[in-house]
């Protein structure tokens, strides 16, 4: 039977011109093809489907959208989102392909997850390496995260998905020990502490590499805040020379290739507002393993209104910690603490920056509850330096803040990232306000960080930098009726609505008698 000739160049399809899409799309890579272009009815394509793009020897992975308006795209142009343009880095009107993409080979893997099966260590390998080459669409991906979730992984299967997830991307070796690192699990709003221990470590000597993320439910993360005082997207190249100059840096970790599958996870568990607990294990290791640490400090808040409610929650997790770090050579040490209220005055990226400068200025009027907390963090950081005595950490740090010498490192880590203007005696704060005020005389004997925190977010945090709550009592104060608790401050009137709503039907504290004030949980 004579071979098939090769389709003439007549009867090829013509190529498609690439167009620049403006649309975010989150992580998530998109194409856009109009209804009437003659490839999309020639291959038979799908809304939503996968799909493979290919322009200047590059290719992508992407999820397919059809439209029908020509003024987004021409029926002779490939639309794509501004993730997935800047990642085939071509210019517009460059001409490109598509073509129907395989679908992930580990998909089997996933729908025995979904059954409630455990996966072997290669089932989470395959899996992470699909996700992370933009393989999986956002709808596999809220399956595989909602799997996890609600199935539970057992602790072999954490450590099989965090080093799997380390394993994809960049792996940092600073040839150095130790090499330190800091994490919150979060859940408690301000507590930026690591904007103080970094520096403290740096100016002792210790290498401290810390790459954050940004926000995911809470109204500003360690990036969000760290971007109002310097810049935080730095290329790797520059992130290192500014590590191995400084001795640290804080900035955001996306743009590292440093678990490149958790920024992509993050993003669906972003909007269903999923953190579990084996996923959280993974999200944190991985990157730090990733990242060239040697030794973790972590920190877990308990209290009624944190990720961790009871000291038993707490110590069932930093037993999982400690078993997935010891499999992965990471050496930890966890710190449970209390986190029955935010740390510092400040919710919200602006003012939190004011909140950890007046403490690096040593300035009276700083938050003593961040400046104490990040001692104790910071303290117990510098124990990791062989040369430090256990328990001598706390006041080495405290020198090291009295000295200067944390404020004089800060400001060289801000300038070598980029520095930006900014006074914390005036912050720019969000240009509309209102007070929430005591509805009685009595003591606070209870601040509810998950109502903060969503009153912060609906001002606008950390969307907007300025936006936030200013709390202006803490647990423990006596108040009298009329007395403001807090400051919200929102950019826009229907931002403030939503927060003054919000408020009304729960403004977050609890007044009453000093002796019914829950006790502080012990720090160990």
């Amino acid at each position: 039977m004579p071979a098939t000739p090769p389709k003439s160049s007549e009867t090829q399809p013509a190529p498609l011109k690439l167009r620049r899409v403006a649309i975010d799309t989150y992580r998530e890579n998109v194409a856009y093809l109009h209804r009437d272009c003659a490839i999309y009815r020639a291959e038979g394509f799908q809304a939503l489907s996968k799909v493979e793009v290919r322009a200047n020897g590059r290719r992508i992975l992407a999820s397919l959208n059809v439209v029908d308006d020509g003024c987004i795209v021409a029926v002779d142009e490939l639309g794509l989102s501004e993730d997935a343009f800047a990642l085939l880095g071509v210019a517009d009107g460059h001409p490109a392909s598509i073509s129907q993409a395989e679908p992930p080979a580990s998909i089997p893997a996933l729908h025995r997850k979904i059954a409630g099966e455990r996966l072997t260590r290669e089932d989470f390998r395959g899996i992470v390496r699909d996700i992370a080459e933009h393989r999986y669409s956002k709808i596999e991906l809220t399956a595989f995260v909602v799997a996890c979730n609600q199935g539970e992984l057992d602790r072999e299967e954490v450590y099989f998905l965090s080093d799997a997830m380390a394993m994809v991307g960049r792996r940092l070796d600073w040839h150095e020990h130790p090499v330190v690192d800091k994490h919150c699990i979060g859940g408690i709003p301000g507590n930026r502490t690591s904007m103080l221990v970094v520096p403290i470590a740096a100016a002792h000597g210790m290498l401290c590499p810390k790459t954050s993320s940004r926000a995911i439910t809470s109204p500003a993360g360690t990036a969000d805040t760290m971007e109002v005082l310097a810049n935080v997207e730095i290329p790797f190249a520059r992130l290192e020379e500014i590590v191995r100059e400084h001795r640290g840096c804080l900035a955001w970790g996306g743009t590292s290739d440093l678990s490149p599958a958790d920024d992509v996870l993050i993003s669906v568990e972003r909007p269903l507002s999923i953190d579990s607990p084996g996923q959280m294990v993974a999200s944190i290791l991985s990157k730090k393993v990733a990242a060239g640490s040697t030794h973790l400090l972590l920190d877990i808040p308990v209290g009624p209104t944190a990720k961790v409610r009871s000291m038993p929650e707490a110590q069932r997790l930093r037993k999982l910690f400690e078993f997935v770090s010891g499999r992965m050579g990471l050496a930890i040490d966890v710190l449970i603490s209390d986190g029955r209220q935010p740390v510092g005055n400040g919710i919200g990226p602006v003012l939190e920056a004011r909140d950890v400068l007046q403490v690096l200025q040593n300035d009276p009027a700083a938050p003593q509850d961040l400046r104490q907390k990040s001692l104790r963090l910071a303290g117990r950081m510098l124990e990791f330096d062989p040369d430090v005595r256990g328990g001598d950490g706390y006041a080495i740090a405290r020198d090291i803040l009295d000295s200067g010498r944390a404020l004089a490192k800060m400001h060289a880590i801000m300038q070598a990232q980029g520095l930006r203007s900014f006074d914390w005696r005036q912050p720019p704060l969000a240009p509309l306000s209102f007070e929430v005020c005591a509805p009685q005389d009595g003591v606070v004997i209870g601040i509810d960080n998950l109502q903060l925190a969503r009153i912060a977010r609906l001002a606008g945090a950390p969307k907007v930098q300025g936006a936030g709550v200013d709390l202006l009592h803490k647990l423990g104060a006596a108040v009298s009726q009329g007395q403001p608790l807090y400051r919200v401050y929102a950019a826009y009137a229907a931002d403030l609505e939503f927060a003054r709503q919000a408020c009304l039907r729960s403004n977050g504290f609890t007044l009453g008698r000093a002796e019914e004030l829950a006790p502080l949980f012990v720090e160990c």
